[in-house]
């Protein structure tokens, strides 16, 4: 039995929601000026939508009246010393635009490849090493699109979200079909497998520390569960490089 169209469900949701056919169709197509939070509400819970969806939902029909300014990624002083803190984990900055901004020596081992012009995006979509580094790759992309779809409802009118969301568009037909999907997903922290070239596999722990400066940066570790081959292997990636570069983090951009 073929699966009902948008056509069809818009009756049934727009009665559940308390709506009428025509105002459900406008709300659809962006017509529809200042919903009001109980319509928003009433939709969130008859759509099913979780936490994160709902939020979006509520961003998108406040844009016209707000218009968020994409936040600068300013790296403080302060941050890279905490991040020189962090022994034995990969540890590195991101902003909103999955950019990173810093890291220290042995995420930069795990990524293999320079810091610098790192954006987990376009690694993990169009270069040919992170679709090898990612174990769960298919997983992994669900995860970066739903980011980068949350993004870009916070700040519509980011240039730089725009453009890197074109080049991704351009350069992966996944990323175009993921995207067309319109799914959003929070960070959280989780598992993730990683399949290095150099040492096998690590199971990862993943972190993610939101400031709370409103700059728009987040702070990633990956950590290995005590005792584990994982653990071991990252001891095993320090050291193939323990006499080459220094272990300070590496800047970026510091806009």
């Amino acid at each position: 039995m073929p699966a009902p169209t948008a056509r069809a469900i818009r009756p049934e949701t727009a009665h559940l929601s308390g709506v009428s056919v025509d105002y459900y169709v406008r709300l659809e197509q962006g017509r529809a000026t200042q919903p009001s939070e109980q319509v928003l509400d009433a939709l969130a819970r008859v759509l099913g939508l979780d936490e994160t969806e709902r939020g979006h939902l509520h961003r998108l029909a406040r844009q016209r009246r707000r218009r968020a300014k994409a936040p600068g990624g300013r790296i403080r002083p302060e941050l890279l010393r905490v991040l020189d803190l962090v022994n034995g984990a990969p540890a590195l900055l991101m902003d909103h635009r999955l950019d990173v901004l810093a890291a220290n020596r042995l995420a930069g081992l795990l990524y293999g490849r320079p810091i610098p012009g790192l954006n987990i995006a376009r690694h993990l979509f169009l270069e040919e090493s992170g679709h090898g580094l990612y174990a769960d790759w298919e997983n992994c992309t669900l995860d970066v699109v739903g980011l980068l779809r949350l993004a870009a409802g916070k700040y519509p009118e980011d240039p730089r979200l725009a453009s890197l969301i074109g080049e991704l568009s351009m350069g992966s037909e996944r990323f175009r079909r993921l995207w067309a999907r319109a799914d959003v997903r929070a960070r959280g922290h989780g598992l993730k497998a990683y399949r290095h070239p150099l040492v096998g596999l690590l199971e990862l722990h993943h972190e993610n520390f939101v400031l709370p400066d409103a700059s728009g940066i987040e702070l990633l570790v990956l950590s290995a569960a005590p005792g584990s081959p994982s653990e071991d292997g990252l001891r095993l990636l320090a050291g193939l490089d323990a006499a080459g570069d220094d272990a300070r983090p590496r800047v970026v951009r510091a806009e």
